[in-house]
């Protein structure tokens, strides 16, 4: 009886044990964001990660956005090197950025193989509205000159957001 028990709390200790190395995460969710950047009109995506455990070499992070304009999603592949303990995720620029609602980004760790090894799923949802931010970048160039687009010769400025958005 006494050797059955020791066989069968082995045996459950090395399931247990394969099942957490199975679940354990190698990165996480440390922060995400919408960055508006006014300076220049923009909006983006911000997503940062916390490496949790070792990741292998010639891995890349595969994170596709939501797009708010509709469509396709916005695809980001970024290469992980092995000095990083924190991984920032930026998208390309946003259109039609609406407050309160709730935007998804799917995130897929894939070693060099193309194995994937983590996947992940947050939401981004933003205070702003994107209407805040003008069309035309306000300065334009390395010294930060007034964009002559928006800050016009006869001193009328034009701040308007052109976007077209679907409602």
């Amino acid at each position: 009886m006494r050797k059955h028990l020791i066989l069968t709390a082995t045996a459950i200790g090395i399931v247990l044990s394969a099942c957490q190395r199975e679940a354990k995460n190698l990165v996480e969710v440390t922060g995400h964001l919408f960055v508006f950047n006014y300076r220049v009109a923009s909006a983006t995506y911000l997503l940062t990660l916390k490496k949790t455990g070792p990741i292998p070499d010639g891995s890349v992070i595969i994170a596709e956005f939501e797009n708010p304009q509709g469509g396709a999603p916005l695809v980001l592949n970024q290469k992980i090197y092995p000095i990083d303990d924190k991984i920032a995720l930026q998208s390309q620029n946003l259109h039609c950025v609406r407050k309160d609602r709730p935007y998804t980004v799917n995130v897929r760790l894939v070693d060099k193989n193309g194995k994937v090894l983590q996947e992940l799923k947050t939401q981004f949802r933003s205070d702003l509205d994107q209407t805040v931010l003008p069309s035309k970048p306000l300065v334009v160039g390395a010294f930060y000159d007034k964009n002559p687009e928006v800050f016009k010769p006869d001193g009328s400025v034009d701040f308007s957001n052109t976007d077209k958005c679907p409602e």
